[in-house]
């Protein structure tokens, strides 16, 4: 089951979210990672199987002050497009034409004593 996992933290420097950052993107089963927020105080990550209480610790214990804002089940975008896509039904005129046209054949002669006449 995929989730998104939005947690606060106290991040107060470039330096503090490159270790936020790093802390996230090493748990086990991260997908993808963000820092968002009007202040980018928020990490937001999202994957399989994340256990969100043991990254806020451990965020907490390494840079500062973290709580979880929301923990949402995410539906994978790729498999509802598959679903929802289908073949068009063929145009009727099409079908038509494929049924009323006819080859044609062309015949080609080959003469064995050419004349001098490069004309013809």
């Amino acid at each position: 089951m995929k989730q998104k996992i939005v947690i606060e933290v106290q991040m107060s420097c470039e330096k503090c979210r490159t270790k936020a950052r790093k802390i996230a993107a090493e748990t086990d089963g991260v997908s993808s990672l963000a820092i968002e927020g009007t202040d980018r105080d928020q990490v937001v990550v999202i994957g399989d199987g994340i256990d969100s209480a043991n990254l806020t610790r451990t965020l907490r214990k390494k840079v500062g002050f973290a709580t979880i804002l929301s923990v949402q089940k995410v539906e994978d975008k790729v498999e509802a497009k598959v679903e929802e896509k289908t073949e068009p039904p063929i145009p009727s005129s099409y079908c038509q034409y494929l049924q009323c046209t006819t080859p044609t054949f062309h015949q080609v002669v080959y003469d064995p004593t050419p004349s001098i006449c490069p004309i013809m």
